[in-house]
């Protein structure tokens, strides 16, 4: 791809180096890029051989692979990148055998699917994991249908390639019409030890963000609000020690990213005929990723989310986060197409070709540039018309003299404080000991105070402390905002506000009886995220009652977007008036935004509770959950 001449000279960078670091697998796949093509011995690539029927074999061991030049050992399934896509039929009774041959423990969750708790796969909560040389036997009966996926809850094997896809094809016919269909699974890949690369943002959580603010930036600044405005601007980033362009721990730096298995010089290709409707079925399997897909020049008709059936949306690009799902129905007319996943940090892509045959291609788009968080994504609704003091001042616990009219920023009023005072202090308390989903982050009422959700925030007491640098008092509740980098970027962008679930959600349309508040947290100086400021370890598990109706409320304190994954349970997606939208397995949460969804268990046992960026997960962002 040429350089754009606008582009960050970094970025050039990047855009140069995502060709060549692609080219070892795309010289080897190129000839036969639909085929599973590897030098014996090594792992599969491209295109994942298909299992169905009732019994299901499945092998775990260490594999060589070569994505960069660089041979590196990958964790595969039945010797593929991704693993075998697994089809089934709703209602059957499955039994996956899972043999493992690797040195370690391993194991495998079904993302999204409803089964009992000890065939969830997660170590250490639903069951103790599978041993080296043990084979596993997992069995349960399909009570849904839809585009699914698997992946290794242990250590980091997932980021190292244990991940396939899940089909569930309906028991009746599918309402969704195509003359064909294609699965496409979005991941990530790093030549570096995923433990080294955790290490390293442990100890510097931005070392693989090459966005950072520079001189052009900053006369650009100039230019648009004046020297006083840009200074400001500077200064209140400073001033806060945070970083505006901290979108993503990960980027093309160490990554990447893949499609089927393929990076981008090897160009995955999925062929179609002239007049056909094409059912796409995208997975994010990536482990640190939020990808935003599209396909210039083609209208994406997206039909499902996260496998449940939706009504149909015409979009341009869809942004989603590690474990969400989206299916999409195009009807090309042109002789190809680029498919075009590009992080969300800008950095790189992954990327592949729809066409009538091998030999055509179609223009690669050049990265969007990167973009700023705006005082929205730090602060939610907070109100900044009225603060015409400059930013020269020492920021305590409160931004009251802050100018933000000059940065651009039409904000909701409101009169709110954004706390910062929990920065830096090493607050000892008992109080980091105890379960606050039970205390005052719980609440309950009678229905008619629980008919909507409540805006009254919540903070937990263990928030103040060191494992929390920011708290957001006033939240953004809009459903309708596609991101940062999206707005206004002259395309139909999907936003949670456009989903809404076919026949609705009509099996439990109780109000709640209790709501469960809990905040997404973290410290970006420490690498720590966790929820209500308790890493995991600290953590005592939150407890629902089998059968009960109940609310819960996901604030997010942080400046990065999380996707909240509730194992053994659906989240019904509600608006801020109450209304049911869409049902989810995996709910995307935006910085300083406040979402509400509800749930009822049905089934008993402990089910992980967690974001779905494997890092953020591994420092902290997990909760465990009994249903009894």
């Amino acid at each position: 791809m040429k350089p754009d001449k606008s582009m960050p000279a970094f970025q050039k960078s990047f855009s140069r180096r995502l060709f060549v670091k692609g080219l070892a697998a795309g010289g080897l796949l190129s000839a036969m890029p639909n085929v599973l093509q590897a030098n014996v011995g090594n792992a599969q690539l491209g295109s994942a051989p298909v299992l169905s029927g009732n019994v299901v074999d499945l092998v775990v061991e260490e594999m060589p692979v070569n994505f960069t030049g660089v041979t590196r050992i990958a964790t595969t399934i039945n010797g593929s990148i991704p693993a075998p896509t697994l089809r089934f039929r709703e209602g059957d009774e499955v039994t996956i055998r899972v043999t493992n041959r690797l040195k370690v423990a391993t194991s495998i969750h079904w993302h999204g699917i409803i089964l009992p708790f000890e065939m969830d796969g997660v170590p250490g909560v639903s069951f103790s994991g599978i041993e080296p040389g043990e084979t596993f036997v997992y069995q349960f009966t399909l009570k849904q249908s839809g585009t699914y996926w698997y992946h290794s809850h242990s250590g980091f094997q997932e980021m190292t390639g244990m991940y396939g896809a899940l089909i569930i094809d309906p028991w009746e016919a599918d309402p969704i019409a195509s003359d064909q269909e294609q699965i496409i699974v979005l991941s990530d890949w790093t030549d570096e030890d995923p433990m080294s690369v955790f290490s390293k943002l442990k100890v510097q959580s931005d070392i693989y963000n090459f966005n950072q603010p520079v001189v052009g930036d900053f006369i650009d600044d100039v230019s648009t609000m004046g020297a006083s405005g840009a200074l400001a601007k500077r200064r209140m980033w400073n001033q806060m020690r945070m970083n505006p362009t901290d979108l993503a721990d990960l980027s093309a730096e160490t990554f990447t990213f893949l499609m089927n298995g393929i990076t981008p010089a090897g160009d995955w290709r999925a062929l179609f005929k002239q007049g056909e409707k094409v059912r796409l079925r995208f997975i994010n399997g990536s482990s640190n990723s939020f990808f935003d897909v599209r396909i210039p020049g083609l209208s994406l008709k997206v039909v499902q989310a996260d496998g449940q059936n939706i009504k149909p949306v015409d979009v341009d690009e869809f942004r989603f986060g590690p474990g969400e799902t989206y299916d999409v129905i195009v009807e090309p007319k042109n002789d190809a197409y680029t498919i075009f996943a590009q992080s969300m940090d800008r950095s790189g892509y992954a990327r592949g070709t729809l066409a009538v045959n091998e030999a055509v291609t179609a223009q690669i788009p050049e990265l969007d540039s990167a973009q700023w968080l705006e005082m929205s994504d730090m602060m939610g609704a907070m109100d900044h018309s009225a603060m015409g003091h400059g930013m020269g001042h020492d920021m305590k616990s409160d931004t009251a003299g802050m100018d933000h009219n000059a940065m651009g920023h039409s904000m909701k009023p409101a009169a709110a404080k954004m706390d910062h005072s929990a920065m830096g202090h090493n607050m000892k308390s008992d109080a980091a000991k105890m379960d606050h989903s039970a205390m005052g982050h719980s609440m309950k009422g009678s229905s008619s105070s629980l008919a909507v959700p409540s805006q009254k925030v919540r903070h937990a007491s263990t928030e103040y402390g060191p494992s929390v640098d920011m708290r957001v008092d006033m939240p953004r509740t809009n459903l309708d905002d596609p991101g940062i980098g999206l707005r206004n970027n002259n395309r139909r962008v999907l936003t949670f506000s456009d989903l809404r679930s076919v026949d609705g959600i009509l099996d439990d349309n109780r109000v709640p009886t209790r709501e469960i508040e809990l905040h997404l947290t973290g410290n970006m100086e420490r690498y720590s995220w966790s929820i209500d400021g308790l890493e995991f370890g600290k953590s005592t598990p939150i407890y629902m009652k089998q059968g009960e109706r109940i609310r819960v409320i996901l604030q997010n304190d942080t400046m990065m977007t999380h996707p909240m994954h509730l194992h053994g349970m659906w989240s019904d997606l509600e608006s801020p008036e109450g209304e049911l939208l869409v049902r989810r397995h995996t709910i995307s949460v935006q910085p300083a935004q406040r979402i509400s969804f509800l749930t009822t268990p049905h089934d008993l046992g402990r089910w992980a509770w967690h974001c779905h960026l494997l890092f953020h997960m591994d420092a902290g962002m997990f909760r465990q959950v009994v249903v009894s």
